[in-house]
């Protein structure tokens, strides 16, 4: 016998925790459990094979938003090829109207429904062993041999402390995302999550917690992200948590928590400052700044003190900032969305994510949809079509933001250069829906760029609407280059370099004998030390840098140092260059 758990994800970088949960708890058949792990990305074609390869007796899959529409076309053809083996689903996307989706799905045999690790253990026992019968498991929605459907009570809630720790082999999880969850519920109520569905707020004990972590950090996982909901609603918790990862860093492991910033203690504050540059990651969920919207969802928040607690943070510069808005919330038409939009955007999170409301079934926003007016897709992902305030076109609007957002501010490559453009606009959101209608008028957004080609278009969209400063831009963008990467071909519009060139080999000759600048590059020559780093020569002054000369700023890009939150080369500006005394 043999059941055979199928996960889709969305990546391939991407582990199925729920899975691997599932084969770990139900530790007694594990012999008799497979796991199969493919991607939205693989040909149906090819997941129906290998399905058909594993020879499964039972087949079982994780559902989820982004998955379901391709399980939905699985289950219908693995029936037609292993008409014999019964197919269970399972996962948020069908735990809250399973019976709904047995009608639909008539190739489904059963649905276990909410927490899987009992439910499935109990049904692996039924199949594997002949225990029990279907009727007497706790929550499973099931189809009878007479075609009927039942409803099963459901499960009790989870001991987090029986849970199993599925990492104990790592082998299987190199170049993966590792998901971790110390919690399970969430004391928040936002209409729009499935989490604010679940009250029974529980905790894993510390002392596992941190057992299980130090495995991470000695296997140097590159980055390990809890699914808790709101990792620090219990701050002595998060208060440990944090400290134990300080005091075992190894400085290689990056640790990603869901928070709620304006929930942050001066005690959390203090030491968050402390923590290494890249140890932890913190993405706050901001959704709205509009009060009236903000207590539609039933989301608590202070927005000042989020702002505060931000910028705090930010000022210690050593953790990551991911911030969230979603758009098509009740109450929030273009003009409040714009408003949420630069209010978050002034603060300068490394990254702003601007996605899109998520009708999901089971959440209050399901059920208020007809009074708001809420026009969504009707298959997965639900995403916001329309609403009262929000018409499909503002929506499209919006999308086009979104796409310049992610190329040029949450890439990270273009900060100087946006820093200094959003000052010509009346405020940054202008700034993005000019570069999106600039993309739609000159075709850019019907072909994808090359890196360069990016540069390219943000320089001519700054020269349209700033033609006095085209020379700046060009340094401002030629320093957002160098910051990433050294390239070896100087972009056509890059500042010539040809007056300095001497300079320039003279300071790599003298750095040669002295290390005045590059103490960790002892073993290369002065033709090494110039491929390896960088040394440019700006007209104008660099983030306040004036050097000795007037007029002139000069840097040098160390690619070996790099700054672990941004992954920009580090800076240094040589005032001394072409001194006779240069030491």
């Amino acid at each position: 016998m043999k059941i055979v758990l199928a996960a889709v994800n969305a990546k391939y970088i991407h582990s199925n925790l729920a899975v691997y949960s599932l084969k770990a708890y139900a530790k007694e058949y594990e012999e008799h459990i497979e796991i199969r792990e493919y991607t939205i990305n693989h040909y149906r074609e090819d997941i129906l094979a290998g399905l058909y390869g594993a020879c499964p007796d039972v087949l079982a899959f994780s559902c989820y938003i982004w998955n379901m529409d391709l399980i939905r076309d699985l289950v219908t053809d693995v029936k037609q090829i292993l008409p014999e083996v019964p197919v269970w689903l399972g996962g948020p996307e069908v735990s809250f109207d399973p019976v709904q989706e047995l009608e639909r799905m008539p190739e489904v045999a059963g649905i276990m429904v909410g927490e899987g690790e009992e439910i499935f253990q109990g049904l692996a026992g039924h199949y594997i062993e002949g225990n029990g019968k279907l009727e007497d498991l706790k929550g499973i929605v099931w189809r009878g041999e007479d075609r009927k459907i039942r409803v099963n009570p459901p499960g009790e809630p989870m001991d987090m402390n029986r849970l199993p720790f599925i990492y104990s082999d790592m082998s299987g999880f190199q170049n993966r995302i590792i998901y971790y969850e110390a919690s399970r519920g969430c004391p928040f109520s936002c209409s729009y999550c499935l989490s604010s569905v679940d009250k029974r707020l529980r905790f894993r004990d510390l002392e596992l917690v941190k057992k299980e972590l130090l495995v991470f950090i000695e296997h140097e996982v590159p980055q390990v992200k809890f699914v808790d909901r709101t990792f620090n609603c219990r701050p002595e918790f998060a208060m440990a948590v944090w400290s134990f990862l300080a005091e075992h860093d190894r400085g290689k492991t990056n640790f990603h928590f869901e928070i709620a910033a304006d929930i942050l203690t001066d005690e959390e504050l203090k030491l968050l400052g402390t923590l290494r540059p890249g140890l932890i990651q913190l993405e706050i969920g901001v959704q709205s700044t509009n009060p009236d919207t903000l207590r539609e969802i039933r989301r608590s928040m202070d927005f000042k003190k989020v702002s505060d607690r931000v910028r705090e943070i930010k000022r210690a510069g050593n953790i990551h900032q991911h911030l969230d808005l979603i758009a098509g919330l009740p109450f929030e038409g273009m003009e409040s969305f714009i408003r949420s939009f630069n209010d978050v955007y002034e603060l300068r999170p490394e990254q702003l994510q601007l996605g899109f409301l998520k009708v999901l079934k089971g959440s209050w926003m399901h059920e208020k949809a007809l009074e708001y007016g809420l026009v969504y897709q009707k298959k997965p992902v639900y995403e916001v079509l329309c609403t009262r305030w929000l018409s499909y076109g503002e929506i499209l609007r919006l999308k086009a933001v979104e796409r310049v957002l992610e190329t040029y501010y949450n890439s990270g490559q273009f900060s100087h250069a946006l820093e200094e453009l959003v000052k010509v606009f009346e405020h940054p959101f202008a700034l993005y829906e000019g570069l999106a209608l600039f993309y739609e008028e000159e075709g850019f957004d019907r072909v994808s760029q090359s890196r360069i080609q990016k540069y390219d278009i943000l320089l001519a969209f700054a020269v349209k609407n700033d033609p006095e400063r085209e020379e700046l831009y060009r340094e401002l963008l030629l320093l957002d280059l160098y910051l990433r990467e050294n390239v070896k071909s100087r972009p056509k519009w890059a500042p010539s370099q040809e007056q300095w060139k001497q300079e320039s080999r003279e300071f790599y000759r003298q750095e040669e004998k002295r290390r005045c600048y590059l103490p960790d590059y002892e073993a290369y020559d002065a033709r090494q030390l110039a491929k390896m780093t960088h040394l440019e020569f700006f007209r104008y002054p660099v983030n306040g840098a004036g050097g000795k000369r007037a007029g002139r700023t000069v840097l040098l890009f160390d690619y070996k140092h790099k700054n672990p939150l941004t992954n920009e080369a580090l800076v240094l500006e040589i005032e001394d260059i072409g001194d006779n005394d240069y030491d």
